[in-house]
């Protein structure tokens, strides 16, 4: 039986849920583990070299697998939205890294536009999906997988 795509606007949330992310495209996908899956864009890393905060990187999002495993709230609602919430993703189940799930005060331009290759590395989704990623991450005790790929990221998942 094939996977079952449910409209992003009626995702349930559940225990056991991931979120899958192509960087090629920039579609984000959550999955159900009965392979249902609600798909969304989103924008990631610019695929330049940036010099930001003090640092000197390649700004495109690493392709990983990944747990967020923080949320934090921060000042500035120009990178981060109208919320301020930042949704830490963690490394090899404890390597803090830089990188995470926010929205962006330009998000709706951003995720409309046909060139979403946008940020400084993070993923960028707009207010209401990640309302939906952030009950994910504290439906599943604080702890959500998250995958990155430069294309496909259903393959090879366990």
């Amino acid at each position: 039986m094939a996977p079952v795509a449910v409209d992003i606007d009626d995702w349930k949330p559940r225990v056991g849920d991931r979120l899958l992310i192509n960087t090629e495209v920039n579609e984000g996908f959550l999955v159900h583990s009965n392979g249902q899956y609600a798909r969304f864009p989103l924008a990631t890393g610019q695929r330049r070299w940036v010099s930001y905060i003090g640092r000197y990187y390649n700004a495109a999002t690493p392709t990983w697998d990944w747990e967020i495993q923080s949320s934090h709230i921060k000042g500035d609602r120009v990178t981060y939205g109208e919320t301020g919430r930042f949704l830490r993703m963690y490394k090899d189940g404890e390597y803090r890294t830089a990188y995470g799930i926010h929205s962006h005060r330009d998000a709706k331009e951003v995720l409309a536009s046909d060139d979403r290759f946008y940020s400084m590395g993070c993923v960028i989704v707009n207010e209401s999906v990640l309302n939906i990623i952030e009950d994910t991450y504290q439906l599943n005790e604080g702890k959500l997988k998250v995958r990155s790929r430069y294309g496909d990221p259903f393959t090879d998942i366990t």
